[in-house]
């Protein structure tokens, strides 16, 4: 086709085509816009040529221009100017930047008669520049430049604008292949997460003999702020620990982590469970904002004695039902760690006999709103406690996530699920 003249339909179907055919076995930006002023060369003669876009509009760090108002992707012909010296680049000015602003096409006969002109390239006299539109906004503008009066008119026009909007489905390609890498790229990161933070947690639950215990955890998102743990202690004394980090998400599951490094340095040192509490309640500071606090209880079981010591500390007080049928709360302790600096913790122990059972939850077990906005709550959890008393410490678990979410209408919990079921046969 010659250059300069207008493109008939099947003209622009075959530039399309070619143009297809040169970018469709790469995704670099780089390579594509290039390709695209090697095309523009064939059917519109310049002596410089440059696709040009704001920096703030492209989500792509390789493209984007710290201290510059607009960044030159793909240039030809241009001679190398820094950029605090450029005023289009630096500042957004010239025909460029008008182009952009303005969203209109611009033919100059003349840039040495144009006020908007900013010299660029010494050996320019006509330019023509139209916008690139992403989304009804101008993100850049594509500009050709020539040594010569007049060289353009308004078949040029038309056949560049054909490619701005080529390079404006470039970009946009190359910004959704982006953010799909960085998608990838935070989804291993999370699953890395997820695999730390469930290495943390038991694999499951403790053979201790006599006893029948289960536990569960279902976190809201990837990764959350629950954490259950037993630590064998000695001979006859296993730690059972339940906690919950405020908020939820990556944080809550950063503290989380720091909150079980802290309790795991303690529990070697000391079996006073008043004592590690707040000897943890100074250290948690160290690993959390001032915002953060946890709830934790905190147990001691002697499973030869069968005596569980134990001390709350802000916690949802775990269930006690004994054989006869009689239900208690385990409430005996203090404040949530990282509230009050100097605060104390009470301690309290309660003999198990045969067929007791002790039902330690999360607030993401209670705290389930139905359709009306009713919750859960502590009564509807003992309900179904007491109708689960002759049931395995796992089909506790399984009636009472099935009640809730029967309760709530949904098989989605909206905070942190997290339950251990102790049961003495």
């Amino acid at each position: 086709m010659q250059k300069g003249t207008e493109l008939s339909a099947e003209e622009k179907y075959q530039l399309l085509r070619d143009i297809s055919f040169k970018i469709k076995d790469t995704l670099d930006l780089n390579v594509i816009l290039n390709l695209l002023l090697d095309s523009l060369k064939t059917v519109i003669d310049y002596d410089a040529a440059g696709i040009f876009v704001l920096s703030e509009a492209i989500d792509h760090p390789d493209y984007h221009f710290p201290g510059q108002k607009i960044g030159g992707i793909a240039k030809r012909g241009y001679e190398s100017t820094r950029v605090e010296s450029d005023k289009m680049l630096s500042e957004g000015k010239g025909i460029i930047g008008f182009v952009i602003n303005s969203k209109e096409s611009l033919i100059i006969d003349d840039v040495r008669k144009d006020d908007r002109y900013v010299i660029g390239r010494k050996k320019t006299h006509s330019e023509l520049a139209v916008p690139i539109i992403m989304n009804d906004k101008a993100i850049g503008a594509l500009d050709v430049e020539s040594d010569k009066l007049s060289a353009f008119n308004q078949n040029h026009l038309e056949i560049l604008q054909f490619f701005a909007d080529a390079s404006a489905i470039s970009l946009e390609k190359a910004i959704l292949h982006h953010q799909i890498l960085e998608k990838k790229k935070l989804e291993e990161q999370m699953q890395i997460a997820k695999d730390v933070q469930s290495s943390l947690l038991p694999a499951h639950p403790p053979e201790i003999e006599g006893y029948d215990i289960a536990d569960l955890c279902i976190p809201t998102f990837e990764i959350g702020g629950d954490y259950y743990d037993y630590i064998r202690l000695d001979d006859s004394n296993y730690a059972i620990v339940i906690a919950d980090v405020s908020g939820d998400g990556i944080p809550a599951a950063l503290i989380m982590s720091a909150f079980r490094a802290l309790l795991h340095s303690q529990i070697n040192s000391n079996n006073n469970p008043s004592e590690i509490m707040s000897v943890l309640n100074q250290q948690i500071p160290i690993v959390s904002r001032k915002r953060d606090f946890i709830s934790v209880f905190y147990a001691i079981l002697n499973f030869k004695e069968h005596i569980c010591t134990y001390t709350n500390c802000g916690h949802n007080p775990p269930v006690l039902l004994r054989s006869s049928g009689k239900m208690e709360l385990l409430e005996q302790g203090g404040a949530a760690l990282n509230i009050i600096e100097d605060a104390k913790f009470d301690f309290d122990s309660v003999k198990l006999e045969l067929g007791d059972q002790i039902i330690f939850y999360t607030d993401g077990v209670t705290e389930v709103f139905n359709s009306n906005s009713e919750e859960y709550g502590i009564e509807r959890l003992k309900e179904i406690v007491r109708e689960s008393r002759e049931k395995s410490a796992g089909e506790i678990i399984s009636n009472i996530v099935e009640s809730t979410k029967n309760f709530s209408g949904t098989k989605l919990y909206r905070d942190d699920f997290t339950m251990v079921v102790l049961k003495r046969k």
